[in-house]
């Protein structure tokens, strides 16, 4: 077994127990990072080469592939933006098998060009689906396509349109609410979806509620986290990042920045969160989080202060010592998670919105124009392949029993290798 074989069989003990290896129930994946336990995931493939299906989408969405069973869900919207839906794509088969109308909008109102009005991720939760359309609803289906709640309670006017995705634990949905108006965190009764209970945002700085033009939003999704034996609702926002006691929304800890617009999702490990600020002067941190309260003066551990390499859309990921970033030019980066030392650093070509996934010692990074550069993980830039599809890509992908499930603006494809598809 050679070095990387090894670490990364260890990286797959590690993650092992967090979900079925054959689902992805969310956005990035069983643990909401990025990783995937599956082997044999294929590292070439072209739209002639390793395609199992591809199946057309309907409309325009950008939410990524959540995978449980043989159900693959997405959501998308047609006619304009005024019809919000959700879909299931069999899983075997690439064919749709349920095509739901969840809200009906007289108005969708703008958008950021770069944005869709179904871009947040479905959570799927045994039987149920949950999703969001940012301020034009959420909504619970169960996964034989009806509709078993939904609501427009939550109030905020999201700006470029909707973006983050809905987390589910216990009896609870978790939704950050980020508006240029208000901005709150919410726990909804994932039954009913009834708020349970509602946060409004502490650390804003009060500049930028009087009408300057950075505005306190934000579209990022929560990550759920044990922190030394505790549960945690980990939420970033505008100026300050915050923990969150699940089952109340009282604040455990906080550490706060100048920040907003903020997009990717933070990853934890080696007792350290990883994120980045956002738009205003970006800045990339890795904090301790250890204790509770204010964690800004004592708890940074470093820093990326060069903003041309700090991602503002991308979500970063950490794989065993190493830590990837990508910034939305398609500068890629390699830190030493533990010192901030970078590694390497590499040009990967287009403009990235899709957040890297890492599967079986490899690193699967898709930009924009639907090419996915395929790195081999550790401190050395190895570069495996790299493999075009048609059409362009902002969706993160989902990796789950040796596929790739990717999805562009117009189709979801499923890539594996061909012998392999074969056998099953």
């Amino acid at each position: 077994m050679t070095r990387r074989t090894f670490a990364a069989a260890l990286l797959a003990l590690a993650l092992d127990g967090l979900a079925p290896a054959s689902d992805w129930p969310q956005f990035r994946g069983p643990d909401g990072q990025g990783h995937s336990t599956s082997t044999g995931v294929p590292i070439t493939w072209s739209e002639s080469e390793n395609i199992t299906w591809k199946t057309p989408l309907p409309g325009l969405g950008w939410s990524s592939p959540s995978i449980q069973g043989d159900q693959i869900w997405v959501t998308t919207a047609t006619d304009n933006g005024k019809s919000l839906e959700a879909i299931a794509v069999d899983r075997s088969s690439g064919k749709i098998i349920h095509q739901v109308e969840v809200f009906r909008l007289d108005d969708p109102g703008s958008i950021h060009s770069n944005n869709s009005h179904a871009s947040p991720t479905p959570y799927v939760d045994g039987d149920r689906v949950y999703v969001h359309f940012g301020a034009h609803g959420t909504a619970c289906l169960s996964t034989d396509g009806r509709i078993v709640w939904k609501t427009n309670e939550l109030e905020y006017a999201h700006g470029h349109g909707p973006g983050g995705s809905p987390v589910v634990s216990g009896e609870l949905v978790f939704i950050s609410c980020d508006g240029t108006d208000v901005q709150y965190v919410v726990a909804l009764d994932k039954h009913t979806g009834k708020i349970r209970w509602k946060q409004d945002r502490l650390h804003i700085s009060e500049p930028r509620r009087t009408g300057q033009a950075e505005v306190p939003m934000a579209y990022c999704t929560p990550l759920m986290l044990e922190i030394d034996g505790r549960t945690q609702l980990v939420s970033l926002g505008s100026d300050a990042v915050v923990a969150y006691e699940p089952a109340t929304g009282e604040e455990i800890w906080w550490f706060t920045y100048n920040g907003y617009s903020n997009v990717s999702r933070p990853v934890y490990g080696k007792g350290m969160l990883y994120f980045s600020t956002g738009f205003g002067g970006p800045k990339f941190h890795a904090v301790r989080i250890e204790g509770t309260g204010n964690l800004t003066e004592m708890n940074n551990v470093w820093t990326e202060t060069k903003s041309s390499l700090v991602p503002l859309d991308v979500s970063p990921l950490l794989v065993a010592d190493q830590l990837y970033t990508i910034t939305d030019s398609g500068i890629a980066v390699c830190y030493d998670a533990a010192t901030g030392k970078q590694q390497w650093l590499k040009r990967l070509g287009a403009k990235f919105w899709a957040s890297p996934v890492y599967a079986d010692g490899k690193i699967y990074c898709l930009d924009a124009d639907g090419t996915t550069t395929v790195l081999a993980a550790g401190p050395q830039y190895e570069e495996l392949s790299i493999n075009k599809l048609d059409g362009q890509t902002q969706a993160s992908p989902a990796i789950v029993d040796g596929a790739v499930f990717l999805r562009t603006d117009t189709h979801l494809y499923r890539i594996e290798d061909a012998a392999r598809a074969a056998r099953d």
